[in-house]
């Protein structure tokens, strides 16, 4: 760190020794150049390179601001003149210079002088730049909005942040600061605050850009999130005016546009069991049988499942991002009203029509389309969730269902589950005769909402209300709760329900099953018991544990106390091969091979191996004598499916 002199940044300034640099800006989907944000360098004769952090606050302070922005844009505009007319140039102002309405003159002068065109410059205001200032600054950038300049509202989350600001200005882009992107593969907290800052944008109307991002997996889970674009060391630093893209031969990362196979490897640092539930939805997704996708406010398609993409010939990359009129234009036209009602939170269910090849005359298949408006926390309409299912197998479909009608009362006795049909209303219509056998209430006394009184009273008032709650919007009935039959035992059942609609969406029936998981629950419960006292125990053991998977070898876990012994965090592995890392000596000092070590020959041979003595180097340099017996863990057939390791501290034992 030195100290800079104002009158030496002046003859710095005048003798050009500050010039622009450009970033790379990235459309995360496609990976594609979108244009670079300037930023300014000072090369000192010395030979040293002089950040802005060091000299842009000198340059406010000495009233040098301005010199120094038409010193870097007017060489950074003329740079530009070779590059392709559709990349843009981002340029930070100081909160100095939004306090001068001569900014925009600025700005558009050096502009004219270059022959750059204005409408491709987006101006990046931080924060900060905004606080007491905002009336005024709201004219400055009022001014700029009317020159066809974006704006954007630079390391969001940072500073002073406030809503009112995106509320009351007119801002085109948020950036998310690189503190969040740089840790949200470690930290929870960093992830959830960049899908929410892109989430605001996205409900906003707002761009997306991420700043900080130096590896792939950080851009795919963005582009995952919904980010629009991205800067950082992934796709390269700042270069100089020599070094940019020309035309024809502009640079362009890896695209993901649709996830790559090493996406997962990010979510093994997420919760397990959300990840699992979340993997399940993604799998269900992908393998519906039907076109599935996510349409935003704008109409822009946010998701499409494999069987849409195929439905539509459009692969899923060319659908994201574009609106439902780009994609299929034809189709749009159809489609257009109910889309629109959609948004004001109608759900339409069972539209029917033909679709036209967007290449050709000839008719395509039938499809039944529906609607669903998807809601925030607060109720407002973000988006539509859309289902497209190909009927042109309609008579097929008829005739299967006509034999179905004499099969279904069939299962209905033969199925363990009380089958219920209910009004539009919520009045129970009919019932399986199990319901009897169940609670021992007749079903005529069931019907209409005799039921109720079969339910037990502390969770009566929950079921109504769920039940309420389906009705008014239509979504499914799924609740679980206790039912008697009237001598003081109760036994827990599962009811799930949904709602058959008419072409105008109205409900006319409610079709639901009953189900016992009495004895599923009673097991549930014992199992969280179990479990709870096998971690207990785990946890408190005076030896260490380390287990692994047959499968790979990889390690699975270990407990505290074989963290202790070991000196170093017991993390997971991701296969055999990962042993090596351990330096484990025989008492001669020769030191062992993976296929050398208890735990790994208990997995390989079957059999308990021990106890046996080594020596055990820490990570901090430090040795222990281990005394370690591995035994492999069968499955249910008998076969291998891992191994556990009891490691003890001899030296410890010795000292004891």
């Amino acid at each position: 760190m030195f100290a800079i002199d104002p009158e030496e940044l002046r003859s710095a300034i005048a003798a050009g020794d500050i010039e622009p640099y450009f970033q790379p800006l990235v459309e995360l989907r496609t990976g594609q150049l979108c244009g670079y944000e300037v930023l300014a360098r000072w090369s000192r004769a010395d030979g040293e390179v002089v950040l802005p952090e060091l000299f842009v606050r000198i340059a406010e302070e000495s009233g040098l601001i301005g010199v120094l922005m038409d010193c870097v844009l007017s060489r950074a505009f003329r740079a530009c003149l070779k590059l392709p007319s559709h990349l843009r140039l981002a340029v930070n102002v100081s909160p100095f210079q939004l306090r001068d309405y001569s900014l925009v003159r600025q700005l558009q002068e050096l502009a004219a002088e270059s022959e750059f065109l204005v409408s491709r410059l987006t101006v990046e205001i931080t924060e900060s730049a905004l606080v007491g200032n905002v009336d005024h600054a709201r004219g400055v950038m009022e001014d700029l909005k009317a020159l066809g300049v974006r704006l954007a509202l630079d390391d969001f989350g940072t500073g002073y942040s406030s809503l009112r600001h995106l509320h009351g200005l007119p801002f085109d882009e948020l950036k998310i600061d690189r503190s969040f992107v740089e840790t949200m593969m470690e930290r929870r907290e960093s992830r959830k605050i960049v899908a929410s800052v892109v989430g605001l944008g996205q409900s906003l109307g707002l761009a997306t850009v991420a700043e900080g991002i130096e590896h792939q997996e950080q851009a795919e889970m963005l582009v995952w999130m919904g980010c629009d674009q991205g800067q950082g060391w992934l796709y390269g630093g700042a270069l100089p005016a020599c070094e940019l893209a020309t035309p024809g031969r502009e640079p362009r990362w890896r695209g993901t546009g649709t996830l790559q196979p090493g996406f997962s490897e990010w979510a093994k640092l997420t919760e397990t069991l959300p990840l699992q539930r979340s993997a399940q939805l993604q799998a269900i997704y992908d393998g519906a049988p039907v076109g599935l996708c996510y349409l935003d406010r704008s109409l822009r398609y946010v998701s499409v499942n494999r069987r849409l993409s195929e439905m539509n010939h459009v692969p899923i990359a060319a659908h994201l991002g574009r609106t439902v009129q780009e994609v299929r234009s034809k189709l749009y036209r159809s489609i257009e009203p109910y889309l629109k009602r959609a948004l004001t939170g109608e759900a339409i269910v069972g539209l029917e029509l033909q679709l036209l090849p967007e290449n050709s005359d000839e008719p395509g298949p039938m499809v039944m389309l529906s609607y669903f408006p998807a809601r925030d926390e607060a109720g407002e309409v973000v988006g539509i969730s859309v289902c497209v299912m190909d009927v042109t197998q309609r008579e097929t479909a008829q005739r299967a269902l006509k034999e179905s009608e004499d099969n279904y009362r069939y299962t209905m006795e033969l199925s363990p589950q009380v089958p219920w049909m209910a009004d539009a209303e919520g009045k129970i219509l009919d019932a399986n005769a199990k319901w009897e056998g169940l609670t021992g209430q007749p079903i005529r006394q069931a019907l209409g909402f005799g039921w109720c009184k079969s339910v037990h009273p502390e969770d009566l008032p929950g079921v109504l209300e769920a039940w309420r709650s389906s009705l008014a919007s239509g979504s499914p009935v799924d609740s679980e709760f206790r039912v008697g039959r009237g001598n003081g035992t109760w036994r827990w059942v599962r009811s799930r329900a949904a709602a058959r609609r008419n072409k105008e969406g109205k409900t006319l029936r409610w079709y639901g099953t009953l189900e016992d998981i009495d004895e599923h629950r009673r097991e549930q419960q014992e199992l969280i018991k179990s479990r709870a006292m096998l971690q207990a125990v785990f946890e408190a053991v005076p030896v260490g544990i380390v287990i692994a998977e047959a499968s790979t070898g990889r390690v699975l876990m270990g407990n505290p106390k074989a963290e202790e012994i070991m000196g170093h965090p017991m993390r997971p592995t991701p296969d055999f091969e990962a042993h090596e890392n351990w330096v484990v000596r025989r008492k001669d000092g020769s030191r062992l091979h993976k296929e050398e070590y208890p735990l790994v020959r208990a997995i390989l041979n079957g059999e308990m191996v021990g106890p046996e003595e080594y020596e055990y180097e820490r990570p901090d340099g430090s040795r222990v004598r281990l005394s370690l017996t591995a035994a492999p863990v069968r499955g249910a057939q008998g076969e291998v499916t891992g191994g556990v390791v009891a490691i003890r501290n001899v030296d410890e034992n010795l000292r004891g």
